[in-house]
């Protein structure tokens, strides 16, 4: 590649990462201008900030005590329905025996706190009578609003005959019928941990108080929902709308009782169709049955939007516990480490970066400038990374993860003296400048690639084997990996090449880092040609040349004579 080429291959990188960070500058300033939520201030995690914390108590029939087991299965559930609200750094732990203490960074919005408080198991019950409940008819739309605060209970009787299916209306007798007239959505009706018979009729209301129902015995357990997610509506062409509905799956027990049924319930009349999915005791969505599904997907419809379809996909994916519980107490928490404790990571990253400079200028000397120009647009690039996963992922900065950032300032400057030292090891064998920077290049990337590919695994396995804040230390770390592979090779590759143009580096100067003499370079500048000094007398230079011309190959003594023989005849 000709010096032009390589002059412009350099500029060229060079001004790609600066679109690169100038577009994620400007991103984060749009959405900060039009009010949307972005700063260039980082989210703080729970250890740094603060936030709120609620411990939730398990609810469980006299007599029954709770096990290790669904203890592990319920703070799992819980943590997958944190993270799918998009908050990061959450602390999702057992307390005792019994309790699970759930603490999340800043202030939650609602429907992350509806979440971790709608924990009773989640329901699939048959429609059998449904009215108003104080303003609006029910229908079959999806509601995902908050609940009204529980009280008072209102249980079903004994029914008049003996009911042949979940749907059959000899489950309403003239008692559950006069509490069913008597309900008001718009007071409160539900005993705090209020556990329902599965066995029997319910009457209850929707989250928002619209519509009243009595619905029949369980007939599907939310814990036989394999996924659930939220998305448009596709045609029979395979065109997309943009009306939003919810798809759910079962496994292979919730697939048969569902086929089971929709069996039943497709012919009947409304609202005898319509199959309520219940939270907490409350109908979340009571959509009518338009087929028989034995495959075990189903698609919930509605008036939903892009965010109310996702609220409800998320209720039905995490919404089943195997043990109900409630919320025994809400409050907020200070900070637990506080800005003390990042102060102090900080110094020791500002520590650990000024080491580096003052090994990189002892050294390398004028090297040292590239490995802090390296750094600092690292640091630019990374920061700038963490302010919009923030805005756009909910990502919040914790100790663990200022931590893994510290690390990442020795990885970056293992990076620059690979390079640095392969550079050198070509200046040695008598090469230019030019020619060291891309030699020593196609031999450190291959080491980069490697030493960044080891700490990139590393990080990923322990992302993925791990919880809570080690995932943030995982997470930093393997992003700033990334980011050192490519600010190596789309900066600090580019600049060297750039730097080999001016003399002060091109001329070998003493405080350059390229001085021919301190590297010990053994003068060697091609096949059969050496330097000798001028000091050296013509006698010592004539058998020094004697002497090398008796260790020559046959076949350099072959060139060497063709090429005498040629100039001979010119």
């Amino acid at each position: 590649m000709s010096e032009s080429a390589v002059t412009k291959s350099a500029k060229k990188r060079l001004t790609w990462l600066g679109v690169l960070v100038a577009l994620l500058a400007g991103i984060i300033a749009l959405g900060s201008a039009t009010g949307n939520g972005a700063s260039f201030t980082p989210k703080l995690a729970l250890d740094l900030q603060g936030g709120t914390s609620i411990i939730l108590a398990p609810l469980v029939q006299d007599g029954e005590a709770v096990t290790e087991e669904q203890l592990s299965q319920a703070v799992e559930i819980i943590r997958q329905r944190v993270d799918a609200t998009g908050v990061s750094e959450a602390t999702i732990k057992t307390q005792g025996a019994n309790n699970i203490v759930v603490e999340i960074p800043g202030t939650p919005d609602e429907n992350t706190l509806k979440l971790i408080r709608s924990s009773a198991k989640l329901q699939f019950r048959p429609v059998l009578l449904t009215s108003a409940g104080t303003t609006a008819a029910v229908g079959d739309s999806a509601s995902a609003s908050a609940s009204p605060t529980p009280k008072a209970s209102a249980s079903a009787a004994t029914p008049k005959a003996a009911p042949t299916d979940g749907s059959d209306l000899n489950w309403v007798s003239t008692e559950l019928q006069a509490q069913f007239d008597a309900l008001d959505c718009a007071t409160p009706f539900r005993e705090a941990g209020q556990i329902d018979d599965p066995a029997k009729p319910l009457i209850t209301c929707d989250v928002d108080g619209y519509g009243k129902f009595i619905l029949g015995p369980v007939e599907v357990e939310g814990a036989n929902i394999s996924d659930a997610n939220a998305g448009t509506i596709t045609t029979s062409t395979g065109a997309a709308t943009n009306t939003w509905a919810v798809n759910l799956d079962f496994d292979a027990i919730g697939t048969k009782q569902f086929a089971d049924v929709t069996g039943r319930l497709f012919p009947l009349e409304a609202p005898r169709n319509q199959f309520a999915i219940t939270l907490d005791g409350y109908v979340i969505t009571a959509p009518s049955t338009n087929a028989v599904i034995s495959n075990g997907s189903a698609q919930i419809t509605g008036s939903f939007t892009k965010e109310s379809s996702k609220v409800l996909a998320d209720q039905l994916k995490y919404g089943s516990l195997p043990i109900a519980f409630e919320v025994q107490s809400q409050e907020n928490i200070s900070a637990t480490l506080g800005s003390e404790q990042l102060a102090s990571g900080l110094l020791a990253g500002a520590i650990g970066l000024l080491l580096v400079i003052i090994y990189s200028t002892f050294q390398y000397r004028g090297l040292a400038m590239v490995t802090v120009g390296s750094l600092v647009v690292a640091a630019i690039f990374v920061y700038l990374i963490i302010a919009l996963l923030s805005w756009r992922q909910g990502y919040r900065l914790s100790l663990a993860g200022v931590a893994g950032l510290i690390v990442a300032i020795g990885i970056t400057a293992d990076s620059f003296i690979v390079y640095f030292e392969r550079v050198r090891d070509e200046l040695r064998d008598g090469k230019t400048l030019g020619q060291a920077v891309e030699q020593g290049w196609n031999r450190a990337i291959r080491t980069i690639l490697v030493s960044g590919g080891v700490s990139l695994l590393a990080a990923v396995v322990l992302y993925a084997l791990t919880v809570g804040n080690v995932r943030g230390f995982a997470f930093t770390l393997g992003m700033t990996t990334l980011v050192d592979l490519g600010i190596a090779i789309m900066f600090t590759h580019p600049i060297l090449q750039l730097l080999a143009k001016v003399n002060f580096f091109s001329s070998g100067h003493p405080w350059s880092g390229f001085d021919a003499k301190a590297l010990g370079a053994n003068g060697y500048i091609g096949r059969g040609q050496f330097r000798t000094s001028e000091k050296v007398s013509a006698g010592r230079v004539a058998r020094a040349s004697k002497e090398a011309n008796k260790r020559q190959t046959l076949a350099e003594r072959k060139a060497s004579g063709s090429a005498s023989n040629s100039g001979e005849k010119n």
